[in-house]
């Protein structure tokens, strides 16, 4: 099979000096390109690389950036309505997060990898809050398409994911139902604290069943009361087997590994 030129045109230091509309700029290479102010209306871009380019304060209206490579480009308050951003990627590029509300693709594969390359450009730029933006889109997106890839009739899915692999996709699916359940998927502090709450209530439980009066309201309060100590390790009940309190100890790892993880990201994303 031979390899044929896909005939890309190289623009270098050039400039936009007048509003664009119904233009083809597709499988261009825009080097340096400089635009201040300008109104972009209907112009097809797809394919196109953008490599350090200027393009602030612009207006893109319906305009089609398909398989597009953003590197290092400003964007700085520009404005995207009806865009089409599908297969596109950046890199180090200044873009505000509001285009992850009117300019996502609409197949939610798309709209995850979408907003995957825009969550670790903005980490890229430090810009913790707008990555923070582009996860929970991100896991939404995610969601989604998980539960479609072993459930829903359209033909993509169907087609794409049959057999075991439409029963791979059920578990993978229900272990990202589970995660999230437990911690957000690595985002949500509340989450794990909300997790850790129901451990400890289901642990004070299992004390009065085995250990306790379980006709009194006292020892269940009591109980409740003790399950943090234990769980610590600050408290071992001597009427406790050793198993239990191995189970105990491992559980109290994996929550103090699941809450140095959230920790750890939300540092490195400042």
């Amino acid at each position: 099979m031979a390899i044929v030129s896909s005939n890309r045109e190289h623009h270098t230091d050039d400039k936009f000096d007048s509003d664009v509309s119904n233009v083809n700029y597709s499988n261009k290479l825009f080097l340096r390109l400089v635009a201040k102010g300008k109104r972009f209306k209907q112009v097809d871009f797809k394919y196109t690389i953008f490599d350090t380019c200027y393009l602030r304060n612009c207006v893109f209206d319906s305009c089609d950036f398909t398989g597009c490579h953003f590197i290092g480009v400003n964007f700085y308050g520009a404005s995207f309505a009806g865009c089409k951003f599908d297969y596109a990627t950046f890199e180090r590029t200044i873009i505000t997060s509001d285009i992850l509300d009117n300019c996502c693709p609409g197949w939610d594969n798309l709209k995850l990898k979408f907003a995957r390359t825009l969550r670790v450009n903005f980490q890229q730029l430090g810009d913790s809050k707008s990555a923070n933006r582009a996860i929970k889109v991100e896991l939404e997106a995610t969601e989604i398409h998980l539960h479609k890839s072993w459930k829903s009739n359209e033909s993509y899915y169907r087609k794409k994911y049959r057999g075991w692999k439409r029963v791979g996709k059920f578990f993978e699916w229900l272990k990202f139902k589970v995660l999230d359940f437990v911690w957000g998927n690595g985002e949500n502090t509340y989450k794990l604290t909300r997790s850790v709450s129901i451990l400890l209530i289901a642990m004070a439980i299992v004390d009065v069943l085995n250990f306790r009066d379980i006709t009194k309201v006292s020892s269940y309060w009591d109980a409740i009361l003790t399950m943090p100590e234990v769980f610590l390790g600050v408290s071992s009940p001597s009427v406790y087997p050793n198993w239990y309190f191995a189970l105990i100890f491992f559980t109290r790892l994996v929550a103090i590994g699941f809450f140095m993880s959230i920790i750890i990201k939300r540092f490195n994303r400042r």
